[in-house]
């Protein structure tokens, strides 16, 4: 059992787990492992987080995986949340992994080697110094800001007819009303949340979807 320096032990993994990632709950695993073994002390999580890292975070991250295709950026990927997560889940999906501080992308860059993930690409960089020649399918974000301070930066790097699909908190409702000028401005229509797993996951997953015209 993994335990961190104040006592706390990694959660035991959910039986829900092996059925969210299939034959890639070994993967998952293993990422899980190091992050509950190297998290805290790299300052990528909390001190409080290994009782509740499975359920709190690996879970609420993979519940979203049916919702992304093709190719997806991460804004302020961190610790790999939702990020690698969710490369781990959708291996057919290409992911960009967008982080500006170093020691969290040599984290990032050493989790892609040793879980084997070619389907991940890590940049170093702040979101809105980020122009791909193309835009992505798919952008997304957990725990990075509030929508009217996140649409401005991930909206821009979506393509025309693309998504954001934006992990967010309870509160997303009012983060909504209080955005509908960026809204507007980043021309994002068909704005809704879903609540993913309800009656599977402790804690339910809200998602903040729409799509850039």
């Amino acid at each position: 059992m993994t335990t961190n320096t104040d006592g706390g032990e990694l959660e035991a993994e959910p039986e829900i787990a092996a059925e969210l990632f299939g034959d890639r709950i070994d993967v998952a695993r293993s990422f899980t492992e190091a992050l509950a073994r190297e998290g805290e002390e790299r300052g990528l999580i909390g001190p409080l987080e290994l009782p509740r890292l499975w359920s709190r975070h690996i879970l609420n991250s993979v519940i979203a995986a049916p919702l992304f295709y093709g190719s997806v950026a991460d804004i302020g990927s961190g610790a790999g949340l939702p990020g690698l997560v969710l490369a781990i889940a959708r291996p057919d999906v290409q992911w960009t992994l967008i982080e500006p501080m170093e020691r969290r992308v040599t984290w990032l860059n050493e989790q892609v080697s040793a879980l084997g993930l070619d389907n991940v690409d890590v940049v170093r960089a702040r979101a809105e110094d980020v122009r791909p020649a193309e835009g992505f399918d798919v952008v997304t974000a957990r725990a990075v800001s509030a929508l009217r301070t996140l649409i401005p930066l991930t909206a821009p790097l979506v393509r025309d007819g693309g998504e954001l699909t934006l992990l967010k908190g309870m509160n997303v409702g009012n983060e909504i009303d209080a955005a509908q000028k960026q809204i507007k401005r980043f021309r994002l229509s068909d704005v809704r949340v879903e609540v993913l797993g309800e009656g599977v996951l402790l804690e339910t997953t809200r998602v903040l979807r729409a799509v850039v015209r």
